[in-house]
């Protein structure tokens, strides 16, 4: 029988839910779960526990989410009178200090989503993305105080097909974060740890933080690139656009055609929703205009009366 570790696992959105089900199931000691303290959110500013607060509750783990681990040494001193084996951290969104990393019997991994070195940072899924990479991945990551500089145990490659956006990239990648955690600590505690392996010192790439006024369109750039930007972008912040004094928001797209200028860029080159670009043509297939539900190009020209050669902004 595989020996169960006591860990404690440092997670807050959706995408470390996964990897905390099934650390759970997998029988380990889970003695606390920490997390980023409730934030009001709905239309009553309500406080809100993270995903992860909310399932560790269903679980019956104790959560703990104090606002700095840096600054607190009682919040250091608490994490290491867990004595640990591990800690298993899943975009937790604190820094951890030194004598953190170092409390637990084996230190703290990382689930990142990025086949490291590329993509270090905040957003490794939507710059992939972004940037037109075919694949991506998980690295379990011994995490040390640079920024995912550390040793990699593990990794696992997932392609990132033409249509992907970063919402379907997500759910794979939490699926196979969760698959290789549960196997990294059961080789762990079977005494047959993976073998560290040193991230290259090249082809280093860092994913910063996404902000919200990356999901305006620009016209002028090529139909591939505003193509990937939606992928990228969807769900948040969301990719859009204006006409006239409406934001248009575009939810899905393919190209049309990759190559030449068929127009000036933002304008309307049939029925269907076909906008050209800095180079090649963009079909809109789904938007969403501002205060209304999402449909199809050609629905949206009918209901909004647009004709070919009015322009998008």
């Amino acid at each position: 029988m595989t020996k169960k570790l006591r860990i404690a696992f440092m997670g807050t959105p959706d995408f470390a839910v996964q990897a905390l089900n099934a650390l759970h199931a997998a029988g380990h000691e889970i003695v606390a779960v920490y997390s980023q303290p409730p934030r009001p959110a709905g239309r009553g500013h309500k406080l809100q526990p993270s995903p992860v607060h909310k399932r560790a509750e269903e679980l019956g783990i104790p959560v703990r989410h104090p606002k700095s681990l840096k600054k607190s040494e009682q919040a250091r001193a608490d994490f290491k009178a867990l004595n640990l084996d591990l800690a298993v951290v899943a975009a937790y969104g604190l820094i951890l200090p030194k004598e953190v990393l170092e409390a637990p019997k084996y230190g703290c991994l990382n689930i990142h989503a990025s086949l490291l070195p590329r993509w270090r940072g905040a957003a490794p899924i939507q710059r992939a993305i972004m940037a037109g990479d075919k694949e991506s991945g998980i690295c379990i990551m011994q995490m040390d105080e640079g920024l995912d500089t550390g040793d990699v145990l593990m990794r696992g490659v997932t392609p990132i097909t033409p249509t992907m956006n970063a919402s379907q990239l997500h759910d794979a990648l939490a699926v196979q974060g969760a698959e290789l955690i549960v196997k990294t600590l059961a080789d762990i505690a079977e005494g047959r740890p993976p073998k560290p392996e040193k991230q290259a010192t090249v082809d280093v790439t860092y994913a910063h933080m996404l902000e919200k006024e990356e999901g305006r369109i620009h016209w002028k750039d090529s139909a591939e690139e505003i193509e990937r930007q939606i992928r990228a972008l969807t769900p948040w912040p969301g990719a859009w656009c204006m006409l006239g004094q409406h934001r248009l928001k575009v939810l899905e797209a393919a190209i049309d055609r990759p190559h030449g200028v068929h127009g000036k860029p933002g304008h309307i080159l049939d029925r269907h929703l076909v906008v050209a670009c800095g180079e090649g043509s963009l079909l809109l297939r789904k938007i969403q205009p501002q205060d209304r539900k999402p449909m199809d190009g050609l629905s949206f020209m009918n209901g909004a009366h647009l004709n070919v050669g009015d322009w998008l902004t």
